[in-house]
């Protein structure tokens, strides 16, 4: 790892010509000189920012602060006592992601005010190639603690874009995106992805979200927003210290959509890594008893066709063994379902009559597999809190060393799942699974803001509409998954949990009647896509925790599994190589010697020709592609697909037909 190298930035160097800017600065360019960002006091001492991207105005003067109890003053009246500008540059590794190596440039604009009330606020500006990003530094005299009552921090737009976004739900990040006229958009929660046209394309969020409230932008007037925080039971928003820093609020600013992918801003805006060793997080491939409870055709809980029971470990585990797959989760094994509705009370330490964990856990090690434990909360966070420790000592006695947890439910008290209670929460999980080296993948969690560069055992997370929509609902359209790449995976790995080849569920009829589950099913539940989409979204949507999610007869003995049973989602390198939002996307991914391509099409059949370039130069691979059948299409014949096998040089191109909601999966591996 380079060391990082600090210095002054030479006022020249910015171009700025003022005098009394070179004093206290007040403006900030990024390192190639794209995006400017102009700080200012009103004149009532209220702090403002604005931002130009390549000479065009961007976020007009928008207005920046808090609000706390009356007793304090966090808004204006403020003085600007100092400013001044560095640059950073740094290079790390992360032990794995979308990319391993990591640039971290930025330039910095630190201004430093004091209002009348004893109010000391720094306001730190970081612009990167690729976005914008500032948070409140605050000290507060004469105080311990200081209620926030509201954020005032506005993003203030001047032109039309087409925005995608999802609601700004305080309790749950699954909903379908909007495709909405910039005006038209009333609230969102973050990431929320705009293009403007002929200008740029941004997207909102926010980094290094430990002790906070998320943040969700609601309009005040068309095309301006300001923040909305997640609040507590009794409408305040969060319990801070005197001295405290806020999340950052990022905005990325790019040229095309498909740079958004794989961007390191949000890591970069993270504290390092702190585990001294990380060499226990490896990514993997999984599967589990998980889609049949989905498809009600098994239960979580014992009194009713159980899934996890020591049986279907069994068959689950040897399964994994003989397909080249790392792990296998286990859910509804523990005791307390029952009271699912209630009191929602889980027995974390006892597993139900017909699961013999201690038989399962050796059994798995002797045949080289790891379980994926799993801790579903119902909401009763002081519950699960009460067992944490224990819970996780008896994980590890076992030999179980990865962890999968849950919130589908309510807290209890009326706190929201998204408030600072429920933040500090997800991270307190963190940090416990952690000092236990276990991996983690969280559902139902808090939003990705880049947690993974501190935690790296954090994996993985929901936080969107995953393939489970599609057992019990409408179903996520063929648009859903060219959205993503470019708004929720663009903050962070989600387990979307992709891989159903029984598009239509045909072969469920040989198996027990399917129930409604939760009453749920609406009767016209199925996979909106092809299965050829269905390998490729194993590229497409990024997660080092990839699972195959069908239930494993369908695999059995199917010739397109065979990119499963090759596929590394170890990578070391991405390349975002096409795509509009909702329309398509083509990713190209390196895993040590091998690489694998994915695209993907909403419902529109699409032709593309795709260059190799990205692959290692004077080397020979053969490419195994899993395409989308002649006659496919995603709504009347999904399930047409074929393998062709060609040699391909990073010289080549590949031309590629996807059929409506289709997609192409691509295996290159080294022949010579």
């Amino acid at each position: 790892m380079k060391k990082p190298i600090f210095y002054l930035l030479l006022f020249v160097f910015l171009g700025f010509s003022s005098c009394k800017s070179a004093k206290n600065p007040t403006q900030l360019k990024s390192p190639n000189g794209n995006i400017a960002l102009e700080f200012s006091l009103d004149s009532i001492g209220a702090p403002h920012y604005q931002i130009s991207y390549q000479g065009k105005e961007l976020v007009s003067p928008s207005l920046l602060g808090f609000l706390a109890d009356r007793n304090f003053n966090l808004a204006d009246n403020f003085d600007l006592k100092s400013s001044h500008l560095e640059t950073y540059y740094d290079e790390w590794d992360a032990p794995w992601g979308e990319n391993k190596h990591h640039i971290n440039h930025y330039n910095e604009l630190n201004v430093k005010l004091e209002n009348k009330e004893g109010t000391h606020l720094t306001l730190v500006f970081r612009l990167f190639n690729e976005g914008a990003a500032f948070r409140y530094e605050y000290n507060i005299a004469k105080t311990d603690s200081v209620t926030i009552m509201d954020e005032l921090t506005q993003f203030n737009f001047l032109n039309p874009a087409t925005t995608w976004t999802i609601p700004a739900d305080f309790e749950s990040y699954e909903h379908l995106y909007r495709k909405l006229p910039l005006d038209e958009l009333k609230a969102a929660n973050t990431p929320a992805t705009f293009n403007f046209e002929n200008l740029a394309y941004t997207m909102i969020h926010e980094a290094a979200l430990v002790d906070f409230p998320e943040m969700t932008i609601q309009s005040y007037e068309p095309r301006k927003f300001k923040a909305n925080l997640a609040p507590m039971p009794n409408g305040t928003k969060a319990l801070v210290p005197n001295t405290f820093h806020t999340p950052w609020r990022t905005m990325h600013i790019v040229d095309k959509a498909t740079d958004l992918i794989a961007s390191s801003m949000i890591l970069n805006l993270n504290d390092p890594c702190v585990l001294e060793d990380t060499s226990w997080i490896k990514p993997m491939k999984y599967v589990g008893i998980w889609w049949g409870m989905h498809l009600g055709i098994q239960s979580w809980s014992i009194h009713d066709r159980h899934g996890a029971t020591t049986k279907n470990a069994i068959e689950l585990i040897d399964f994994a063994a003989k397909n080249n797959i790392d792990a296998v989760l286990f859910e509804g094994w523990n005791e307390g379902w029952d009271t699912w509705g209630t009191n929602q009370e889980f027995n974390y330490l006892k597993a139900y009559d017909d699961f013999d964990i201690e038989q399962i856990a050796q059994y798995a090690k002797e045949k080289g597999i790891k379980i994926i434990g799993h801790h579903e909360t119902g909401g009763n966070i002081p519950h699960y809190e009460s067992q944490l420790d224990s819970a996780l000592n008896w994980l590890t006695s076992l030999g179980i060393y990865d962890l999968k947890t849950g919130y589908a439910g309510a807290f209890k008290e009326g706190y929201r799942h998204h408030s600072q209670y429920g933040v500090q929460h997800y991270r307190k999980v963190v940090e416990k699974t952690a000092a236990h080296k276990i991996t983690l993948n969280a559902h139902e969690p808090i939003k990705d803001t880049g947690i993974r560069r501190t935690y790296p055992n954090s994996m993985t997370r929901e936080g969107a509409r995953g393939m489970e929509w599609n057992a019990w609902s409408e179903g996520n359209p063929p648009e859903h998954h060219e959205i993503l790449p470019f708004t929720r995976i663009a903050a962070g790995p989600m387990d979307y949990t992709p891989g159903i080849f029984d598009i239509l569920y045909k072969n469920t009829k040989n198996l027990p009647e399917r129930k409604a589950w939760n009453g749920l099913d609406k009767g016209n539940s199925r996979v909106n896509t092809t299965l050829a989409k269905q390998v490729a979204l194993w590229v497409v949507l990024y997660s080092p925790m990839q699972m195959a999610s069908d239930l494993p007869s369908n695999y059995e003995g199917h010739p397109a599994f065979q990119f499963f049973r090759d596929f590394d989602p170890d990578f070391d390198k991405t390349y975002p190589l096409e795509g509009e939002i909702g329309e398509y996307v083509v990713i190209a991914r390196k895993a040590k010697e091998n690489y694998f391509l994915g695209a993907v099409t909403n419902e529109e059949e699409r032709d593309l020709t795709i260059d190799l370039d990205f692959l290692k130069p004077k080397t020979t691979y053969q490419a195994i592609i899993y395409a989308d059948g002649k006659d496919a299409d995603w709504s009347t014949n999904p399930e047409s697909y074929e393998i062709i096998k060609k040699d391909v040089t990073s010289a080549d191109t590949l031309n590629l037909h996807l059929a409506k909601g289709g997609g192409t999966a691509i295996s290159f591996k080294p022949i010579n």
